[in-house]
């Protein structure tokens, strides 16, 4: 089973690998026309051979047996981000044009709003496909706060580091961990993010213009993570008094049991003591030679809700 698993997995991973070797493609037709210099070359090849490793892992495990249309989608994207990615690291050493990295990011931008909805079209959404966008827009948004940051100042990287502070916070407090319900204006949310940083990257308006265009992003996304921890910690405080409460119940419960069997021990004492027949017929049995199922007493358990 293991073996026929791996086999079908093979198809699905090559198409990882293709989109490997396009992000080579695009990243030797950037040096070709921009002539991007060495720390381009090396970001933009660490993120191909990482996506791939991690992409390829993801796919054996989840068992896919097509990557499907929409995950083709997101793997351009991925693409695209590499470009970008390698584009952004270059800029710390060089000055390349800011055309491509404009273009990039919009068509990347553009294509976010594709992949779902060729997922929902054709039947294809998945755990992984839905995973591995939000992986990409969420990585998109941090190297564009990066390089906003040159201009602004660092504290434009907390629009991109948030939602990674979120997953590392929900490592020491699990309650952050639990599934939140869709919600229309966090994705509204998480979609302006990428496109106000674009316009302030593309430096189309005046430098107060996209200092206000950045702190708008900065206080929509504080306000969509406020709005989710809020609920996440109201969902906690309800399932803890939930679990409280029937721990109470289950107490109450054993002591009633307790109480109602000391009860018909002391009955049965008194009608032991005046009838001789029944003293006799309430004495202990014999027991058999070897405890069987039938003699083992059940004990009560209280489940408590997780």
């Amino acid at each position: 089973m293991a073996l026929n698993n791996t086999y079908e997995a093979r198809p699905v991973q090559q198409e990882t690998a293709l989109g490997a070797g396009a992000q080579i493609l695009l990243l030797a037709l950037l040096g070709t026309a921009i002539g991007m210099g060495p720390a381009g070359w090396v970001t933009g090849l660490v993120f191909a051979i990482a996506t791939w490793a991690v992409l390829s892992r993801a796919v054996l495990r989840s068992r896919l047996v097509s990557f499907g249309p929409a995950n083709r989608v997101t793997l351009g994207r991925t693409v695209l981000v590499g470009a970008v990615t390698a584009l952004v690291a270059d800029s710390f050493v060089s000055s390349p044009p800011l055309a491509p990295l404009v273009g990039l990011t919009a068509v990347a931008l553009i294509l976010d709003g594709v992949d779902g909805r060729v997922a929902r079209r054709t039947g294809t959404a998945t755990a992984l496909g839905a995973r591995f966008d939000m992986e990409v827009d969420a990585f998109l948004i941090l190297v564009l706060s990066v390089h906003v940051s040159r201009d602004l100042g660092a504290w434009v990287l907390l629009i991109g580091g948030m939602r990674y502070a979120f997953v590392a916070a929900a490592r020491l407090l699990p309650w952050l961990d639990a599934p939140l319900p869709p919600s229309t204006a966090r994705k509204t949310v998480a979609a302006f993010q990428g496109v106000l940083l674009l316009l302030a990257d593309a430096h189309l308006l005046p430098r107060p213009a996209n200092l206000g265009v950045v702190l708008l992003a900065l206080t929509l996304l504080v306000w969509s993570f406020g709005r989710d921890v809020r609920w996440l910690r109201r969902r906690a405080d309800r399932r803890r008094a939930s679990q409280r409460g029937t721990d109470r119940r289950g107490t109450a419960a054993a002591g009633a049991e307790v109480g109602a069997g000391a009860g018909a021990g002391a009955g049965a004492g008194a009608g032991v003591g005046s009838s001789p027949v029944l003293a006799a017929t309430a004495l202990p049995s014999r027991p058999a030679a070897g405890p069987g199922p039938c003699g083992r007493i059940p004990t009560a358990r209280h489940g408590v809700p997780s």
